[in-house]
């Protein structure tokens, strides 16, 4: 190895790392979009709407506790987004298990609030798609192995 220069291994494994990361956190703005624009959908239906503004949706009142539960879960979505890119290895990747399978069972469990909307199944649909993503690419992430020189 030539001194300041990697090694081709180096660098393949230096990308995969990369890569990775930035799998996530493609993944983690995904969701957190689908998660943004079916919040903004929700919001021109008039069935809804009425409901937003008397502080009751579907049987459930809108309280603080509620609002921060909802504040909370899309935080964690958020943070994630640079989580991805900046924790360590072991870090970064039980933080990503762990945030995707909080959200997953989030949004499973939303569905059974009240009747889902069919737009509101369809972002479903694909937020789960990709949490559960993210946790099966996490738990599936192996640490590179160190390079010899």
């Amino acid at each position: 190895m030539t001194k300041g220069r990697l090694e081709p291994k180096q660098v393949n494994e230096a990308a995969l790392m990369k890569d990775r990361r930035t799998l996530l956190q493609t993944l983690w703005i995904f969701a957190v979009l689908n998660y943004l624009y079916c919040d903004v959908v929700s919001l021109t239906d008039s069935h809804l709407l009425k409901q937003y503004l008397t502080g009751t949706v579907e049987g459930l009142q809108m309280s603080q506790q509620v609002l921060l539960t909802a504040a909370v879960l899309m935080e964690i979505s958020i943070g994630m987004v640079v989580l991805s890119r900046v924790l360590k290895y072991t870090p970064n990747r039980w933080a990503n298990m762990i945030a995707a399978v909080i959200t997953t069972l989030a949004q499973i469990g939303s569905l059974f609030l009240g009747k889902p909307t069919p737009y509101y199944l369809f972002f479903s649909a694909f937020e789960i798609a990709a949490t559960v993503s993210i946790f099966v690419i996490a738990l599936r992430w192996r640490r590179p192995e160190p390079a010899h020189s």
